[in-house]
């Protein structure tokens, strides 16, 4: 046996075994990769490599998006655009049987695309949502579980951070302009999904509808709202038209949120501190976690990995069909218990050569791959999402999970269309000329 292949069985085996001796995923990215070093070269040529990998790992400056966006979300999650959204929505879809069900996915859909984050659309949107809903018969368990998977819709409706950190792991082969219009049409296709779902439990529960609004009622939410929407506007409009790059749009939405928080009087300069702590924190988290993961995909490329995976699928797997379907249910089994960004990061370079010597696009494989984590953000033992969910909701994980079944279920038909449909991925980047 190969010296490369012990190494990568003590990288796996010791990465997972501190996984689940409950160590945190970077200190397991990190210290798996640098055992794995020292067993190939001496000790601090060892170190010093794992450092500089991790220090160039995130020395791009499309990185530089995430911090922005990350601010910009925690702008807007304090700065009252949540409220002013729902009221939209509620206007839109709350007459309808067991409406403010739709209003807490459409809501979701929209504060999460405006704010690219999952955490803030399930938080922000949980907390307005449970008690209304639990007046109109809904269960604190079934308000979280539509919750958190429509919070999710916000990571594939562009801005979103992790396209962003796909667009690196892919080297360059998909562009952060590409995957953000591919992504409109996935995550929509996903709300409209999970509203189905809800007016299914509607049905069956007897839910109440909310009055309707008049057209008034409508104009006036839309004019409060609009300014909030024009968000998702000028960001994406503005990198599609080739305006600005995504970090300039990124600190362009910090400039606009921080202008509309303001306006609606929901912040004062007093808070900006706070603002800024709380987002460097989130911003120091994530950016450590990818650090460590480029180093571990750089380990992965010095032994092969990748090729060796490449070569072991194409030839013992021949079908397509099959492939993807082993990819996916990795992926999903990768979910629940990593958290999304390593999980981008050191599974692209291993699964992307194989996809696309089969004919899948770099792009397609990206949408595929954030909305397959997106489930395992939703699911147990790691789901972030399940747990603010849950916590938003003050019920515990076991509670939630009987009434997610249904939407985990549905998140899973989703996926299985996106992969073998790649129009609904690609129809847009296609139609822009991407």
């Amino acid at each position: 046996m190969s010296i490369e292949l012990i190494s990568m069985i003590v990288l796996f085996v010791l990465f997972f075994a501190l996984l689940l001796w409950g160590v945190p995923v970077a200190y397991s990215i990190g210290i798996s990769t640098t055992v794995t070093m020292l067993m190939n070269i001496d000790s601090l040529p060892a170190i010093t490599s794992v450092a500089q990998r991790m220090t160039t790992g995130i020395d791009s400056f499309a990185l530089l998006a995430i911090p922005f966006f990350v601010l910009a979300g925690e702008l807007m999650k304090r700065g009252g655009i949540a409220d002013r959204l729902i009221q939209f929505a509620k206007s839109l879809v709350g007459s309808l049987p067991g409406g403010l069900g739709y209003v807490n996915v459409l809501g979701s859909m929209l504060f999460g695309a405006v704010s690219g984050s999952a955490v803030a659309a399930a938080s922000a949107i949980g907390s307005i949502m449970t008690d209304p809903m639990e007046k109109e018969g809904y269960s604190k368990p079934l308000s979280a579980a539509i919750n958190i998977p429509a919070s999710t819709t916000g990571l594939l409706i562009p801005p979103s951070n992790v396209l962003i950190v796909y667009a690196l792991a892919s080297g360059g082969a998909a562009s952060v302009a590409a995957l953000f219009v591919a992504g409109y049409l996935p995550g929509i296709l996903m709300g409209i999904s999970l509203m189905l779902v809800v007016a299914i439990r509607a049905r069956q529960l007897k839910l109440p509808r909310t009055e309707r609004s008049s057209v008034n009622d409508i104009v006036l939410y839309f004019r409060r709202s609009f300014f909030s929407l024009m968000l998702l506007v000028v960001v994406v409009g503005g990198i599609v038209a080739g305006i600005f790059t995504a970090t300039e749009a990124a600190a362009i939405a910090v400039l606009y949120a921080l202008v509309l928080a303001l306006a609606y009087k929901a912040i004062t300069f007093k808070d900006l501190p706070d603002i800024l702590l709380t987002s460097a924190k989130t911003t120091s988290v994530v950016m450590f976690l990818i650090c460590t993961s480029m180093a571990m995909s750089w380990l992965f490329s010095f032994g092969g990995i990748p090729q060796t995976i490449t070569n072991f699928m194409l030839e013992s797997l021949s079908n397509p069909i099959v492939i993807f379907l082993v990819i996916n249910f990795t992926l999903l089994i990768v979910g629940t218990f990593m958290d999304m960004t390593p999980a981008i990061l050191i599974f692209t370079p291993i699964f992307l050569p194989v996809v696309t010597e089969l004919g899948m696009h770099p792009v397609h494989f990206g949408i595929m791959m954030v909305l397959n984590l997106c489930i395992g953000l939703c699911t147990p033992p790691v789901g972030t999402i399940l747990f603010v969910g849950s916590g938003v909701a003050g019920v515990s994980v076991s509670q939630v999970v009987k009434p997610l079944t249904p939407f985990l279920l549905t998140m899973i038909v989703i996926l299985v269309l996106i992969t073998y449909v790649p129009e609904i991925s690609m129809l847009l980047p296609t139609a822009f000329g991407m």
